[in-house]
């Protein structure tokens, strides 16, 4: 699929849109994005996306090179609407985005459109609801998230094998990478390449990063 074809699907939508290469850089930018991020095509293309949008979530930076979105973009696996705060002409502001992959002939990487849809108040609101309700009643903090949309996040679609998370529930717990080397029946060495796949495939600069992020995800 060429270019011209994602920008007609990009102008089919009254969404905005944008759409990236495998490089992260913006090859489509539709009108809806123009207003939007108070930003023309002109100073859109060309330039990292996460440059632009500098997404955020509840556990920090989602935009960067590490991205877990181009990560599975990359894959072709399908990805699931997310919630990002984003850089917007009305300021930081929620917004659900969509992600679908298409194939480029010209490349062995696809592009993949993104449709934003700004969903602020509500999403602030699911915050407070399940902060309340983790706060406030003997309901477990894994199911009052569970029960809400607020888990909706990029690194949902980290594609981690069953002994990464097995290391990561662990390191959730609080144990050691000697204790996690003794329950599991490895090596330390083993564990901490293990928990560097881990911190690269998540995009974290820390374990605790990482846990972080798995957990708000729903992967633990």
């Amino acid at each position: 699929m060429r270019s011209e074809e994602i920008m007609r699907m990009a102008e089919s939508t009254s969404d905005a849109a944008f759409a990236i290469d495998g490089e992260g850089l913006v090859v489509v930018w539709n009108k809806a994005a123009e207003a939007l991020f108070a930003l023309p095509a002109s100073k859109a293309l060309g330039r990292p996306c996460g440059d632009i949008v500098q997404g955020t979530d509840e556990c920090g930076a989602v935009c960067s090179e590490g991205c877990t979105v181009r990560q599975a973009v990359a894959k072709r696996h399908p990805i699931r609407n997310f919630d990002l705060v984003m850089n917007t002409a009305s300021g930081r502001q929620w917004c659900n985005i969509s992600v679908l992959v298409a194939e480029n002939g010209a490349s062995t990487n696809p592009y993949a459109l993104h449709i934003i849809r700004t969903i602020d108040f509500r999403k602030r609101l699911e915050i407070l609801v399940r902060d309340f309700v983790v706060s406030n009643t003997s309901v477990p903090a894994e199911e009052a998230v569970a029960m809400i949309t607020s888990t909706r996040a990029a690194a949902r679609e980290t594609d981690l094998t069953d002994r990464e998370l097995e290391i990561l529930r662990l390191l959730g717990k609080g144990s050691t990478t000697s204790e996690v080397a003794d329950q599991l029946h490895i090596s330390r060495t083993t564990v901490n390449n293990h928990v560097q796949h881990i911190l690269r495939k998540l995009d974290a600069h820390t374990r605790l990063e990482a846990i972080r992020r798995a957990e708000h995800a729903g992967l633990i």
